[in-house]
């Protein structure tokens, strides 16, 4: 396969407005991103949202390509930049990495790369990890992943994804949003509309599920720090410290 990892990044965020360009140890939030992706030896490009974050990214001697700001969620914008990077359709997977994991490792899109490959039935490729608390069980900020798991493998097939609480002495798995898509599914699935499931769980891989794409889940060790308050902001610039 010939995947591209792409970042979707807006100066919009609700929580923590702006961001992509937060300082964290001297560098932007975004390019920290970035660097961790362009570690892993793949293609790499920001789909920005705001000419400032296309600005920053380049200044840094990233790629970087300005999205419709009014798009309505990272997929959508991933599949713009991908049309836009790659008309001719060379790139036949694309890895949906956040902007708002500045010390994600650059194994994870490789991770997500290698399901793809390994797997001719997986549509959509994700990450899972084990529960970091037992108060993550009910927790509705962590969502959790119902994987199709046999003993002892690291990989599994997708059954469900909640923010419910879940029972009984089985491993909970905490989802890791980051996304690796066959270019037809990530198509397919940018063209339809939200799901019933997506709507009530506010999730949006649900949708996929609803439409029949397979989604696979790899087990990786840890959840990287995910930026969406000010709270996690400082705990990223502890980090970088």
């Amino acid at each position: 396969m010939n995947p591209l990892v792409l970042i979707p990044a807006r100066m919009a965020a609700t929580r923590l407005p702006n961001k992509p360009l937060a300082d964290i140890g001297g560098r932007p939030m975004i390019v920290r991103a970035y660097e961790g992706a362009a570690a892993s030896g793949l293609p790499v490009a920001v789909a920005a949202g705001d000419a400032e974050i296309v600005e920053v990214v380049q200044a840094a001697g990233g790629r970087a390509v300005l999205t419709d700001p009014a798009l309505p969620s990272g997929s959508d914008r991933i599949m713009a930049a991908l049309e836009a990077i790659d008309p001719d359709g060379r790139h036949d997977a694309v890895i949906n990495l956040q902007g708002d994991m500045p010390f994600a490792p650059p194994s994870i899109a490789a991770t997500c790369a290698r399901l793809l490959a390994d797997q001719p039935s997986c549509d959509i490729a994700t990450l899972v990890a084990a529960e970091a608390d037992v108060s993550d069980r009910a927790n509705p900020d962590v969502v959790k992943a119902v994987l199709a798991l046999a003993p002892g493998a690291m990989t599994g097939r997708a059954l469900y994804f909640t923010r419910s609480t879940l029972y009984g002495d089985g491993p909970v798995w905490r989802h890791i949003g980051v996304y690796g898509y066959r270019r037809e599914a990530l198509k397919r699935f940018c063209a339809a509309p939200p799901s019933p499931l997506e709507t009530r769980e506010k999730l949006e891989q649900l949708r996929a599920l609803e439409m029949g794409l397979s989604i696979w889940g790899a087990v990786v060790e840890a959840a990287p720090l995910s930026v969406d308050n000010p709270a996690d902001l400082e705990a990223a610039r502890r980090l970088a410290s």
